[in-house]
């Protein structure tokens, strides 16, 4: 798998606000939505997680919005994962408009790993921490 990401997807109308440009909350789905697909092509669908009982957990997102996006939009997220500690990590995006590669939106999510019974901060196991490439970009 490359060590960045491409996760496809369309501006649906749903994700529209009040002065025609994508919500912000719409901007933290596709991140959540790559972030997910990202761990899955590397062997780590949400279901094996769950099944382990330990995952991650969202500790902060930041966004900085370049250009709106709108309805109808081809959109490109790309994603890696910029840096990996002992129980937590590091993604960072890049949000394109797919026809001319446009960004329109730089972020990162501060991830947690956890027990997911206790809710717990923990080590992240070897074998999920050598399934991801961590680039500096």
């Amino acid at each position: 798998m490359p060590d960045v990401f491409e996760y496809p997807l369309t501006v649906g109308d749903g994700e529209i606000d009040e002065i025609g440009r994508a919500n912000n909350v719409a901007y933290v789905a596709w991140m959540q939505a790559a972030a997910l697909a990202h761990s899955a092509a590397q062997g780590w669908p949400a279901e094996r997680y769950r099944q382990m009982g330990i995952g991650w957990v969202v500790r902060s997102h930041r966004i900085n919005y370049l250009q709106p996006a709108l309805a109808g939009d081809e959109l490109l997220v790309e994603t890696w994962v910029a840096a990996l500690k002992k129980a937590t990590s590091l993604r960072r995006y890049r949000i394109l408009r797919r026809r001319n590669r446009q960004l329109l939106a730089k972020a990162e999510t501060d991830w947690a790993f956890v027990d997911y019974a206790t809710g717990k901060p923990m080590r992240i196991p070897v074998e999920i921490a050598r399934s991801f490439q961590v680039v500096e970009r």
